[in-house]
């Protein structure tokens, strides 16, 4: 089933919504695979903010690294939000009492992931700037009611890709796969990021939504540079990437277990269904033209045809359909490999200990939220 307007949801000019959203706002962190502006005024090579990008979007080019709309995009709107979640680089006003968008083209959990193309807003920054936005929502709504808000609000984290793509399979430019086995920088990644997640809960987030890494090995641009000795795919890149996947399921289990007021789940990228059985016919070649060696589509050029038939639109990104298979089995998949222990649609419906009689605001001014 590819088209979302079959799942009773409301298709008006190509922004898909429900009458009223199932959480108040949603705040998104991560790398270029949510991306939706933040990287088009920063010195980087890892901003898109050109034709053809955004050629099935309906404002055209905006800085996603897609033909039209990101997973979380997608989300998003299966959620019931009437608009799509603003960039923190342009974000203003009321705006941000639905939530904001902090991801970045390039950036990894680890600070360093992705110097090589330039600036870029690593994990660290971006809840950085998350706490510059609650400090205003604060002063918007007060401490009691901002606190209120945010514990009810959905907190979205993807990123991962860049530690590996733009890290660890790049010895010739970081130090980290000299440093450590592919089992050992997966412990490493997975400390660095709880700690980041455990931040977020410290600042008021008490509902996670946190994707594994997707078959990195899969892209056009992982093929074309590693080589796939006869595989599909590049098999060592996927299984590092597997290796991240198998520690934070635990994580999940145990920020579940040790923090009884908050939800977390899992919600794997890679997909439960092959490509083919779903109607794409090019799942290993970019739709767009990268050149020679490129990973990123040439600008002013001339994209396939029929964008629906590939799962990749450059040699990196996916398409806005292959986007929509995976976000749909993130919002009501009921299979334990897509979404564990629940999916984003059930999630959002469990009961909520901000809604719980009684009030929070009794329990002192330095409850729930950290400003």
């Amino acid at each position: 089933m590819r088209c979302l307007c079959q799942r009773n949801i409301e298709n008006s000019g190509g922004i898909i919504f429900r009458k009223e959203p199932q959480v108040p706002c949603y705040f998104i962190f991560g790398d270029s695979l949510s991306d939706n502006g933040n990287n088009n005024n920063l010195a980087t090579e890892a901003k898109v903010n050109y034709w053809p990008y955004g050629i099935d979007f309906p404002k055209g080019p905006t800085g996603r690294f897609t033909n039209g709309r990101t997973m979380q995009d997608i989300i998003v709107q299966l959620l019931g939000f009437q608009e799509f979640i603003p960039p923190f680089a342009t974000s203003r006003g009321q705006e941000i009492l639905k939530g904001v968008n902090y991801a970045s083209g390039s950036a990894g959990i680890l600070n360093e992931s992705g110097q090589h193309l330039g600036v870029r807003i690593s994990m660290d920054m971006q809840l950085s700037n998350h706490q510059s936005v609650i400090s205003t929502i604060v002063e918007m709504l007060g401490k009691c009611a901002a606190s209120k808000l945010l514990g009810k609000c959905m907190y979205a984290v993807q990123i991962g890709s860049n530690d590996y793509i733009n890290n660890y399979f790049k010895p010739e430019m970081y130090n980290s796969s000299h440093l450590f086995t592919p089992e050992q920088y997966a412990t490493y990644l997975i400390e660095q990021y709880s700690r980041k997640i455990k931040t977020l809960y410290n600042n008021g987030a008490r509902m996670f939504a946190l994707f594994g890494i997707g078959a990195i090995g899969c892209t056009p641009n992982a093929m074309a540079v590693h080589g796939t000795n006869g595989s599909a795919c590049v098999e060592k890149m996927n299984t590092a990437a597997q290796l991240f996947n198998e520690r934070l399921i635990p994580l999940v289990d145990e920020l579940n277990s040790n923090s009884t007021d908050a939800k977390f789940t899992y919600l794997n990228p890679t997909g439960a269904s092959a490509a083919n059985s779903l109607g794409f016919t090019v799942a290993n070649a970019s739709c767009c033209d990268i050149g020679s060696g490129g990973d990123l589509c040439i600008p002013g050029s001339e994209p396939c045809g029929d964008r629906s038939q590939y799962v990749f639109w450059d040699a990196v990104h996916t398409s806005d359909a292959w986007n929509e298979v995976i976000a749909v089995e993130a919002y009501d998949s009921e299979s334990n490999a897509i979404a564990y222990p629940f999916n984003v649609k059930k999630m959002a419906q469990l009961p909520n200990n901000n809604d719980a009689d009684g009030d929070i605001c009794e329990m002192g001014e330095n409850s729930g939220v950290t400003v």
